[in-house]
């Protein structure tokens, strides 16, 4: 094998689910991480694909500390950081706000708001399931460039859809010059879509629904993978248990 086949072992890292690029960095600083038995410090380092990275107790300590939150998010509220005076969906992680049915043994804490970043976006006019986590694993895991993880949306709509523009919303629409992935589009009930997406663009589903004609006056996101929004009252948490997986 030759240089040119080695690659950054904190790209590895992220490539094996390991954890983020950024918290990799942050193991490799701190010797706790191993390749094929020999621990790694100096950042930069390239591995073979074909080596095998472990990490110590120390760090496998620290992945499991870090807490992933599941909020139905208000009108109102952004995904992300605060912006023209609207909160970020973060402010509700108090200990007010937790669903008083979580199942979770976790204790609250503030500073396990620390580092607490969405992993995916839901626009300020929707409501239901986001994500918020401090682990890069599951960030990745859903907004990664190779997610599989799909979103489950309930649509309410006005206006009429022909089963030509009903077979466009489900493949055949374009966004930003890009087509989009295949959907799976039906409806619910006579003025509400069910939407299944494999990717999220900014305001993909009103954007698609203004394609073919629909004004979108209500979005609810009641699916991550096989993460479920389930009872969880509007505008409170829940900390994802342990035995759920996206």
């Amino acid at each position: 094998m030759t240089d040119l086949e080695k690659i950054r072992l904190s790209k590895r890292m992220s490539e094996l689910g390991i954890c983020s690029r950024r918290e990799a960095d942050g193991y490799i600083e701190r010797g706790w991480v191993f390749v094929d038995g020999v621990k790694i410090s100096e950042l930069g380092t390239k591995v073979y694909p074909n080596q095998k990275i472990t990490l110590n107790k120390a760090a496998e300590t620290s992945q499991q500390a870090r807490v992933t939150i599941l909020i139905n998010k208000p009108i109102g509220y952004v995904s992300g950081q605060a912006e023209q005076g609207y909160k970020p969906a973060a402010v509700l992680f108090k200990a007010e706000n937790r669903y008083d049915q979580d199942q979770s043994l976790l204790t609250f804490h503030p500073m396990q708001s620390k580092g607490m970043a969405p992993a995916g976006r839901l626009d300020i006019d929707s409501t239901g399931l986001l994500v918020l986590t401090q682990d890069g694993r599951v960030a990745k895991q859903l907004i990664g460039e190779d997610s599989a993880v799909d979103k489950e949306y309930l649509v309410r709509v006005l206006g009429q859809l022909s089963e030509k523009d009903m077979a466009l919303l489900n493949h055949g629409l374009s966004l930003d010059g890009a087509a989009l992935k295949p959907a799976q589009v039906s409806w619910q009930n006579k003025d509400q879509l069910r939407f299944v997406l494999m990717e999220g663009k900014k305001r993909q589903i009103r954007r698609m629904c203004e394609l073919v004609g629909l004004k979108v006056v209500g979005l609810k996101r009641i699916r991550i993978g096989r993460v479920l929004l389930g009872d969880l009252p509007l505008g409170q948490w829940r900390y994802l248990r342990e035995d759920e997986q996206f």
